[in-house]
């Protein structure tokens, strides 16, 4: 069993620097061992998603942005085999942003696409969180933060307890579902 970070991200608009909040959730040897949430102040006021996950300027203009909440948050990267995140590409594309703009070092870490994984490992069709988590069996507050993360970190251990191992990573086609994009 593996040790890993599932990460999901809010965001208040189309900018990827944008995080206004952040879920994570670790796993550890088949079960969760630590889950964190926090609200992000991003660099702009300007929110279009409200009607998505309900967060509003007012909600994180009093919150720690990015780089000061990093502190915080970067133990939790430290001795992880990978990150996984539900639509790896955009939480991926946001963790590289929001560092690039805050000037920090970058997570070595591949990520694992719980899109792929759910898609290689069960043949979920559609393949939306709230898609993979009825199928598992999951409760899910969908774009809640800590929730979509602690969701992801369930597909990865519903996966690794049927047989799947981020070593190995391969379907039975031999397509890795591994990284959308090394960071």
């Amino acid at each position: 069993m593996s040790k890993f970070l599932a990460i999901d991200f809010e965001t208040a608009n189309n900018a990827p620097d944008s995080a206004c909040a952040i879920g994570l959730v670790r796993g550890e040897n088949g079960k969760i061992v630590q889950e964190e949430s926090f609200l992000i102040r991003p660099p702009s006021p300007e929110f279009f998603f409200t009607h998505i996950h309900g967060l509003t300027w007012e909600h994180v203009m009093d919150a720690p942005d990015f780089g000061l909440l990093w502190p915080d948050i970067a133990p939790l990267f430290e001795g992880v085999d990978f990150l996984a995140a539900h639509n790896a590409g955009f939480d991926s594309r946001v963790l590289k942003s929001c560092c690039s703009l805050h000037d920090l070092t970058m997570p070595h870490q591949e990520f694992t696409c719980t899109v792929k994984l759910a898609r290689g490992m069960w043949e979920v069709r559609p393949t939306k969180l709230p898609n993979v988590a009825h199928f598992l069996g999951l409760d899910l507050n969908h774009h809640d933060a800590l929730s979509d993360s602690r969701a992801c970190a369930n597909i990865v251990l519903a996966a690794e307890r049927d047989g799947w191992s981020f070593d190995t990573g391969y379907d039975n086609v031999g397509e890795r579902y591994i990284a959308i994009d090394q960071i």
